[in-house]
């Protein structure tokens, strides 16, 4: 899967597929029609701009010709122009027509590129691009996290594109200029893991300065009488030269004014150098301005675009150098209006995100090119949602937003800004006074958040959920949402007209929800009840109780307050009166939770109910045999022990179940033995099998009809069936799912992904940890239970570091972030920290202030923690939360007992709660001084949650692409797979975490199908994408240098791949250490090649440390230790050390033999070589006896050394990369 959240989509596909085509089957070929549609053949037209010469530009009838517009503003030769229309015939395109509809618009049209008059708005969007263009090399904007910008190192070891300058390495004879050695910190055995080599320094980005200042000039905005003379706005600018000029821009273009800094002198100068573009006025007046906005653009067009691009969603970087504060017009301009008013590309007005987010879901979905328009619509609107929300919540923490209820405490006030709601994770109102107060406050959001991502999955027509972004920034939680129109006006009484606002007491129902809500009822698993309402009426529902329905003044049926879509989790609900099953009594469930608000994940209930279906199958077909023995054995009283024989496997019990639903019902016999198997696994119906869970079970306030009393009981049980097979089946299967690598999480992120793919809530980390403890082969899951420490270590300091925070004003942050990680990694015992000095000054003045920022204002309580008194805190934190003991005081104790990095854990701790530090060497174990001063903390980001929409189709066509690659059937699983690729660029735009998946998966169809550049270019993309949307190293990013490191080997570049190879090493060794499975894959990659390029001495290292870690973590007789054996005896065996390389052939000889048995070609060929390798031995030792006999005039035979052939090297890298070559189909 890609990333988590498909596991439980197959379903609802599977049913929106019928709904569509009518039938399945019908669907595969009407899509084939479909795509057909989309891929209309591009063709070519010529463009001719003012001062360039005419070009081809190839341009596709879908597109826009908007489209062409941003071509031409990012084309080197025409990228300073960004006022001008486009002409055929005279005649002006509309920009948002499609190319298609255009009369006479075809292959070889000619289209004139017209300047047009500017207008202010025009004017500012030119300079904000010049701004751009300036910056377009310069990383700051991905440290700072703005824009959507994010960090990319991989041209950094690929010396720029792969593509072509493979060509041109392969000519010389590679292996002369090579050197191979990497630095000290990356070879096996290392125990120092720097920081400083996670952000290499990239040449391209020492500026070119073309400018030294240019700003809004202060004489803005111009006066009445110059704006009829058509001045937009004034700016002012210093040359690289030093001269200080002024410049009007008015709508015929830029030119330069009398004007200085003091004296306003509007008229034009001599010569004025009058231009359209202010590129042309600065290169006609600074030399140097010309010849380095050349060269920038050079470089900048000579980037891969997939390090341009801007991302989907912001990624944040942990680290940063630090960057000099650079003047910047348009940041300035940017933080004076703050942009709070206006979004960036509608001036004057706000957004109305809930209409647009709504509009976006009503668009219609026939057919293929509709729901694309559709799905991209969606998207971008989601990810712009997501973008302002993040802004506000930040503004909103930072003081900068007013509430609408200032008069009342902090805590509780609410916010508006840019049409978005905000509200903090606080309990307001006594609101969950019943359900654990602030922390149920604060768990809300998440899981109303987790219920509007599924009701959006299901995609109902007609039925409404409010864009909802999760924030957490600076220790407090900010739930951002989209507002219905007309809730502020009315009381909340009377919107609501489906569902309760006080946790079940009053409740109202609806008819026109209740037939919404049916039709999310079978893919949500959420089953039709009954509760009574404060009149003792019986009120149906199709949800919980919480979940509310308002009619907006537009019309719509919107439902909020989604908290509660999935069911209890009972292990951590302690109910009187209830018991739990034994699997979970002896676990030690259930266990009091801090809130009572704990859900079972959607993924549990679909494995549950899937686990539930087989279990169905079986029993039915187990009584159908019963029956059928039954009237054999009356024909011929034959005894009923072949019945134990024939219980049926999956296969036969399908197709006697298929066969009893094929009768209808009509056999009362078969009637009765659905009846049975239906009662036995608690289906709600007694004709089939249909599994739903009445969410409202066990909440406090809810009270049940008396004619429901059975229903409940039976509701009941289902909870505590679902709570039993969490710990009973879905734990261990996630241990066994470790213990043969199918399942290989390398930090916290990946780990947290695995447990949720599986239904495991994070709350269970201490119950896994435990199970890990007691497994026989504990040895073979260290890697796995050192990330599971860390990460509940990490999560128990975050927990903490929250409350910390939010006692802590805005003026010290940075000494309180610090102090807190010196107490949190630091062996300086005695941490103190560092009041800002202005502190005692201002105590008395900011006492006035009500309007401060949420929380408890003035505070410097923070700066007592202790270190010893936080890693108290945090064990005591992980009993509570975790019901797990961790026995160690100090971090130095734990570091020692479970093998833990202090790098790792800043890592962990920094992405968990968006610190970023300054990129430097941290000395962690100083007994004389803490590790982090204040100066080290650069930033504080959010953290963000929301909605990721899915393109539905593009992700049918990867999974039958994938299913047609397992089955063998490459070259059609190929083409599905590009054409998923389309489809993902058409909804996603260029940069997807998908995208990435599919790239990567093409790759690999291509190196296996033997195009190796194609596989090249795909790979780098890969890379390139995976560092832009997942993070530099992120272990994702990690496996694809690796799979791009095989591909440039079997290219050629040997030099790039050891480069990519040891970055990997490099960054897993930040990431998790040198303990974990995959580095013996990583460090056999390394060997191999270093074999390759004849350094064996090197290559014996990184093999014979592979050989380590794959004996520890696949068991001594594993087939891949056999492989290792083999591969460190090629090494010795080329180094003529042959008494080492026969041992090991021989050690790798004896697991074939006894696992595959002496016939097998693997034994043999081991064999084989076996005896050559005794050959060689032989003739050494011939040799060597004749020197000792005959001294220096012995006649010496020459023995044959051959240095490894690349075909031989690659043969054993595809081996040990699990690429095999099939016979193509």
């Amino acid at each position: 899967m890609v990333n988590g959240d498909g596991a439980h989509e197959h379903t609802e596909e599977a049913e929106s597929k019928q709904d569509r085509n009518g039938e399945v089957d019908g669907g595969e070929e009407s899509n084939e029609q479909e795509v057909i549609v989309i891929q209309d053949t591009g063709f070519t037209v010529k463009i001719q701009a003012p001062g360039t010469e005419l070009f081809d530009l190839q341009v596709s009838p879908q597109e826009m010709v908007q489209e062409i517009h941003q071509v031409l503003m990012d084309r080197e030769d025409t990228c300073h122009r960004t006022c001008f229309s486009l002409q055929l015939d005279g005649n002006v395109l509309d920009n948002f027509a499609e190319l298609k509809s255009i009369e006479g618009l075809q292959e070889g049209s000619l289209l004139k590129v017209v300047e047009e008059p500017y207008t202010v708005r025009e004017a500012r969007i030119h300079v904000r691009h010049i701004r751009d263009l300036l910056k377009s090399l310069d990383p700051s904007d991905a440290y700072n996290g703005v824009d959507c910008n994010s960090l990319s190192f991989l041209s950094i070891f690929t010396d720029g594109d792969l593509g072509d300058s493979g060509e041109r390495k392969k000519k010389g004879n590679e292996l002369e200029q090579i050197d191979c050695t990497p630095p000290e910190h990356i070879l096996p055995g290392s125990k120092e893991r720097p920081l400083v080599p996670l952000q290499p320094q990239n040449k391209d980005w020492k500026p070119m300065q073309c400018l030294k200042v240019l700003t809004m000039s202060g004489w803005n905005p111009p006066p009445g009488n110059r704006k009829m003379h058509g001045d937009l706005m004034y700016l002012y600018i210093v040359t690289v030269e030093e001269r200080h000029v002024s410049i009007t821009a008015s709508t015929r273009g830029f030119y330069l004014n009398q004007s200085t800094t003091y004296t306003f002198n509007p008229k034009p100068a001599n010569p004025s150098f009058l231009s359209h573009s202010l590129v042309e006025l600065l290169s006609q007046i600074s030399p140097a301005f010309k010849k380095n906005f050349t060269a920038l653009q050079k470089k900048r067009v000579q980037r891969h675009p997939f390090e341009r691009i801007a991302t989907p969603f912001q990624v944040y970087s942990w680290t940063a150098p630090q960057v000099d504060h650079a003047m910047d017009c348009v940041r300035a301009e940017d933080a004076y209006t703050s942009r709070l008013g206006y979004e960036e590309h509608i001036p004057g007005q706000t957004r109305d995100w809930n209409e647009e987010l709504q509009t976006t879901r009503e668009l219609s979905r026939k057919n293929l090119p509709e729901r694309l328009l559709r799905e991209r619509a969606i998207f971008k609107v989601h990810s712009d949602f997501a973008a302002a929300a993040t802004r506000g919540a930040m503004a909103v923490i930072d003081g900068n937003v007013m509430a609408i209820n200032p008069g009342e405490e902090t805590r509780m006030q609410m916010f508006i800004w840019n049409n978005i709601f905000f509200s903090l994770g606080f309990d307001v109102r006594e609101h969950y006074r019943e359900l654990g107060g602030d922390a149920a406050a604060h768990a809300a959001p998440t899981n109303d958040l987790n219920g509007v991502r599924a009701y959006g999955a299901v995609d109902v027509e007609g039925l409404y959920t409010l864009g909802t972004v999760v924030v957490d920034y600076r220790g407090y939680r900010v739930t951002a949402q989209s507002i219905i129109p007309g809730i502020l006006e009315r009381e909340q009484e009377q919107s609501v007209i489906y569902g309760s606002i006080d946790f079940g007491k009053t409740v109202v129902s609806h008819s026109k929800y209740l037939e919404l809500l049916d039709k999310t009822s079978r893919p949500l698993k959420v089953q039709h009840h009954s509760v009574l309402n404060e009149k003792n009426d019986t009120v149906e529902l199709c949800s919980s109780v919480e979940c509310k329905g308002i009619i907006g003044n537009d019309g719509r049926h919107y439902i909020l307050d989604l908290l509660r879509t999935f069911p209890p989790d009972l292990n951590f609900l302690p109910v009187d009166g209830e018991e739990l099953p034994p699997e979970s009594q002896r676990q030690g469930f259930p266990r009091q939770h801090r809130h009572r608000l704990a859900c079972l994940r959607q993924e549990l209930i679909e494995a549950f109910v899937e686990h539930r279906y087989l279990l169905f199958m079986k029993m039915a077909a187990l009584q159908l045999m019963q029956q059928k023995a039954n009237k054999d054995s009356s024909k011929a009283d034959a005894p009923g022990k072949e019945l134990e024989e024939s219980i049926p496997g999956l296969a036969q019990a399908k197709e006697l179940a298929e066969t009893l639903v094929a009768e209808d019902g009509s056999d009362p016999k078969s009637r009765e033995v659905v009846l049975n198997a239906c009662k036995a696994v608690g289906s709600i119906s007694n004709t089939s099998f249909d599994i739903r869970f009445n969410p409202d079970i066990f909440s406090p306030g809810v009270r049940f009809p008396d004619d429901s009393t059975e229903d409940v009981q039976k509701q009941k049980q289902l909870l505590k069936d679902a709570a039993a097979f969490l710990v009973s089946c879905q734990i261990p299967s996630l241990v066994k799912d470790c213990l043969d690598h199918s399942a290989l999480p390398m930090d916290g992120a990946t780990l947290t992904e695995a447990l949720h793919q599986r239904g495991i809530n994070v709350r269970y980390l201490g119950t896994v940890l435990e199970f890990v403890d007691k497994t026989p082969a504990k040895a073979q899951l260290q890697h796995f239970y050192r990330i599971g420490i860390s990460e509940l270590i990490t999560r128990c300091a975050k927990h903490i570091f929250k409350t910390y925070l939010q006692g802590v004003e805005l003026s010290a942050l940075s000494a309180a972030v610090s102090h807190f990680l010196n107490c949190f990694l630091s062996s300086f015992p005695d941490a103190v920290a560092h009041l800002p000095p202005d502190e005692l000054v201002s105590r008395r003045k900011s006492r006035k202030r009500r309007n401060r920022v949420p929380g408890s204002g003035d505070n410097t309580a923070w700066a007592s923690l202790t270190p010893s008194e936080l890693w108290k805190n945090i064990a005591s934190e992980a009993q509570s939360y975790y019901h797990f003991t961790i026995q160690c005081e100090s971090v130095d104790q734990v570091v020692e007992k479970y093998g833990l990095q202090k790098i790792t854990l800043l890592r962990e701790i920094s992405i968990k709660t968006g610190i970023q530090i300054l990129i430097k060497e941290y000395n962690f174990d100083s007994r004389h001084k803490p590790a982090f001063t204040e100066e080290d903390i650069l930033n504080i980001f959010p953290v963000v949650k929301h909605v990721n929409p899915k393109a539905s189709d593009a992700f049918h066509f990867f999974q039958s692409g994938q299913a047609k690659v397992q089955q063998g059937f490459l070259k059609e699983g190929c083409e599905l797979i590009n054409e998923a690729l389309n489809l993902f660029n058409n909804v996603y735009g260029a940069m997807h975490v998908e995208i990435c998946a599919c790239l990567r998966l093409l790759a690999r169809l291509n190196y296996i199908m033997g195009d190796h550049p194609e596989a090249l270019s795909n790979q780098q993309k890969a890379v390139l994408m995976s560092e832009r949307v997942l993070g530099i190293e992120h272990p994702n990013t990690i496996q694809e240098y690796m799979h791009l490191a095989l591909y440039c080997f079997a290219n050629g570049q040997l030099s790039t791949a050891l480069k990519l190879l040891y970055r990997a090493r490099y960054l897993m060794l930040l990431v998790c250490g040198e303990d974990h499975p995959e580095m013996a894959l990583l460090d056999s990659n390394i060997g191999l090649v270093l074999h390759g390029v004849m350094e064996y001495d090197l290559s014996l290292r990184f093999l014979e440390n592979a050989l380590t870690i794959n004996t520890k973590y696949h068991g001594p007789r594993s087939l891949k230790v056999a492989l290792s054996h083999h591969l460190v005896a090629r090494a010795y065996e080329s180094k003529a050390e042959f008494r080492s390389a026969l041992q090991h052939e021989k050690e790798g000889y004896t697991i074939y033999k006894n696992q595959m048995g002496e016939a097998h070609e693997k034994t043999k060929e081991s064999s084989e070589y076996l005896k050559y390798l005794t050959q060689q031995a032989v003739a050494l030792q011939r040799t060597m006896n004749e020197i000792y006999k005959n001294g220096s005039n012995a006649s010496i035979m020459p023995l044959k050394f051959t240095a490894p052939s690349m075909a031989s090297v690659l043969e054993q890298l595809n081996i040990i990369n699990g690429i095999i070559f099939i016979p193509l189909r």
